[in-house]
């Protein structure tokens, strides 16, 4: 067995999308949907050796999620619960710009994921260890699995990468931005949107709305030993900013069809190459690519490239045809 490159855990529901107003009927399609796992799946098509842990419970959303992950060559370590159900979200397209989630995990089988599910998996080995700001929202036993996860990894030299996803229906900025600024001694990386790095800072109520917060509070956190804070643009690239200096990467330009995943699809990317020894310039170049293939197919993971297809878009003109 290969050694796993990376571990991360969290909880992966199933998720039922529709077209259309979810309030008329029609048809819905059924699909595995976790934010982490996202991750996992794409590192895996990348041909890397990851590992997910979570929960989920003992029916047919849980087999169809076990099989789902296996199938993407992901190794797990899955608990399966008799007593709770699986995590469903219904996913509705709403507008052409304007999609809606509706979640049902409260007190569900990948909700109560504990540090006994974490820690086997954790003693066992991992070059990177990448966490997500939605799993310690989920249950105080998921926080403090995800607490004691950075803490060990960061002390026995494992890389430890955040990316914040912050989710409103889940928790308050407030209580979002107490939790993360607790975990940030272990953070070597940090992932977030540009309104999202606040919540890792107590700096946003000490300046005026119009001063651009997001500059200082980078070098903030690289002063208090984070090594690389990257931020998120959206359809503006990405930055980095490390004691090497700040780097920008525009983002491609496609036809967006489906923004779900595409922050997954980017974090991957760019741990991708750094689990690759490329340098940083090469990491957000990578988590670009892997960003535009989440917006321009359908699903959360399911039309991210396989390694052999990251050059497409350098390789054709938009809209063409590979022959």
């Amino acid at each position: 067995m290969l050694p796993v490159e990376l571990l991360t855990f969290g909880e992966t529901m199933v998720s039922l999308r529709s077209r259309g107003p979810l309030a008329q009927g029609g048809t819905l399609t059924m699909h595995a949907a976790g934010s982490e796992s996202n991750v996992a799946i794409a590192l895996a098509r990348l041909g890397h050796c990851v590992r997910w842990t979570g929960c989920v419970g003992m029916d047919p959303q849980g087999d169809f999620i076990e099989r789902q992950l296996r199938s993407e060559s992901v190794e797990l370590s899955l608990r399966r619960d008799g007593d709770r159900s699986t995590g469903v979200m219904f996913l509705e397209q709403r507008t052409a710009d304007i999609g809606r989630a509706f979640y049902y995990r409260s007190d569900s089988a990948g909700s109560m994921i504990g540090w006994a599910d974490l820690e086997p998996a954790l003693e066992a080995g991992t070059k990177v260890l990448h966490l997500s700001g939605i799993t310690p929202a989920l249950s105080s036993s998921a926080f403090q699995a995800v607490q004691l996860a950075a803490q060990r990894a960061y002390e026995s030299g494992v890389v430890v990468s955040l990316d914040v996803n912050f989710r409103n229906k889940l928790w308050t900025r407030e209580h979002a931005r107490k939790v993360l600024t607790s975990l940030i001694q272990h953070i070597h990386i940090v992932i977030a949107s540009d309104d999202e790095l606040d919540l890792l800072s107590e700096m946003s109520s000490e300046l005026h709305p119009s001063d651009s917060l997001v500059p200082r509070i980078a070098n903030e956190l690289l002063e208090g030993g984070v090594q690389e804070v990257v931020v998120k643009l959206g359809a503006d690239g990405a930055d980095v900013y490390s004691a090497a200096g700040f780097h920008h990467q525009n983002a491609l330009k496609v036809q967006a069809s489906d923004t779900v995943g595409a922050g997954d699809a980017f974090a991957a990317g760019y741990l991708s190459a750094l689990l690759d020894g490329e340098p940083v310039e090469n990491r957000l170049r990578r988590g670009t690519i892997m960003g535009a293939f989440a917006v321009s197919t359908e699903g959360d993971w399911e039309g991210l490239p396989r390694r052999s297809e990251l050059e497409l878009f350098n390789n054709q003109l938009l809209g063409g045809t590979e022959r």
